[in-house]
């Protein structure tokens, strides 16, 4: 059976790619190819239209989509924390927001680089509604912003509290790269066999900067490659993503929003330590544990607390609350550095409870030294398949 084939046609401006890759991650697809192009006199006629053909995995469901992805606060309040990472910062945050008797419905927490993001959406504890009191938001931010400052590194700690819709995982992105955790200081401790290979070249006679990516797939691949892309106001003009085997081939034909090619050779390290960064945040490095059990107020604070008295970290978190369950996953490593003790989580799940805490292990990381030609896959569907420039592939699956 083959797996099922989307294609959007649309008017082109900044941004809209990102849309609909965005729409298909929140609905849980996973997409093994996908070919983009618009305007420019190469392939299409017309002005300012843009068409895009995905090919979605068989293994797609909508019964595992997530509702973290967009937070609608019109009852809530939504939190966002940006500062140097350190073993237990969760668990502190968790503890300041229920001793202030903030609920926390959900919670996003990603660490990259030293630094750790948190978007936190909580509510008041007694009334279940948003806190919209300036003098209390004033407390919270304070407070929050204190337990930040914790550090004595020099980078900058930030608190924001609002009020409306955001997307969750964007919102994180785009904190992120504003805080250039992109910038590798001299403990940044990253295995360089790990790294993935990002590449950026000008295409002078094609008008055009292009951007290859190989790296090990995981699911979101497609949506943080565009999505950093996209707020660093560069453009897609051509596109050929696969994904169908364990590893990840990316490459995508840029310019910036002001028309221009990658300028320098400082912009394109810019542009290759960003993509970097973007797939690396969402790594889940460490051991992985569901909580699944009924919501309560303070329950995350528990928790965390437990995971940093038996030496733990938190090295990424997805909190959410669901029809009064509270369904919770963390990825937590040693603090020390040292792989986790097996006994120690044994400890640990018998304090939380047995079938309340469980450990999901990680699927074996499949590594292929391949041989290939750096450019091997620079535009090798684009420019060399004569069905992807009349859209044949479109036609063989309809």
């Amino acid at each position: 059976m083959k797996p099922p084939l989307k294609q959007v046609d649309s008017a082109n401006k900044h941004g809209i790619l990102l849309e609909v890759v965005q729409v298909l991650t929140d609905l849980n697809f996973i997409v093994t190819k996908a070919y983009i192009s618009s305007d420019g006199g190469w392939f299409m006629d017309g002005n300012s239209h843009l068409q895009i053909v995905i090919v979605l995995g068989s293994e797609t469901s909508f019964t595992t989509m997530k509702s973290v992805g967009v937070t609608c606060s019109t009852d809530s309040t939504v939190i966002e924390l940006i500062g140097t990472d350190r073993p237990g910062l969760l668990s502190e945050v968790s503890a300041v927001l229920t001793h202030l008797k903030c609920n926390v419905l959900n919670a996003e927490v990603w660490t990259h680089n030293t630094r750790a993001a948190f978007i936190v959406q909580v509510t008041d504890d007694e009334s279940g509604s948003a806190i919209d009191d300036p003098d209390r938001l004033s407390i919270i931010k304070q407070m929050l912003s204190n337990v930040l400052k914790g550090s004595n590194k020099a980078r900058e700690a930030k608190t924001v509290v609002s009020h409306g819709v955001i997307h969750t995982e964007r919102r994180l992105h785009q904190m992120m790269l504003a805080d250039r955790d992109y910038e590798r200081g001299s403990d940044a401790g990253l295995d360089e066999t790990q790294r993935p290979d990002v590449n950026v070249v000008n295409w002078y006679d094609k008008d055009c900067s292009v951007v290859t990516i190989r790296c090990k797939d995981r699911p979101k691949l497609l949506f943080d490659t565009i999505c950093t892309l996209t707020d660093m106001e560069y453009v897609v003009f051509h596109g050929h993503v696969d994904a169908e085997g364990p590893e990840a081939y990316q490459e995508y034909c840029i310019r910036h929003v002001d028309g221009s090619l990658v300028k320098s050779d400082a912009e394109r390290q810019r542009v290759i330590q960003c993509i970097e960064s973007a797939i690396e945040r969402r790594v889940s490095e460490g051991l992985k544990l569901e909580l699944c059990t009924t919501d309560r107020t303070g329950l995350l604070s528990d928790v965390t607390r437990i995971f940093r008295e038996n030496s733990l970290t938190v090295t990424r978190a997805e909190v959410a609350t669901r029809n009064g369950k509270a369904v919770n996953t963390f990825y937590v490593r040693d603090a020390s550095g040292y792989p986790v003790d097996n006994k120690i989580i044994d400890s640990i799940r018998k304090e939380i409870g047995q079938t309340i805490l469980k450990v999901k292990c990680n699927p074996h990381e499949l590594i292929e030294n391949r041989q290939e030609s750096p450019t091997r896959f620079l535009f090798g569907g684009l420019f060399k398949s004569k069905s992807f420039c009349n859209f044949g592939l479109v036609r063989s699956y309809s």
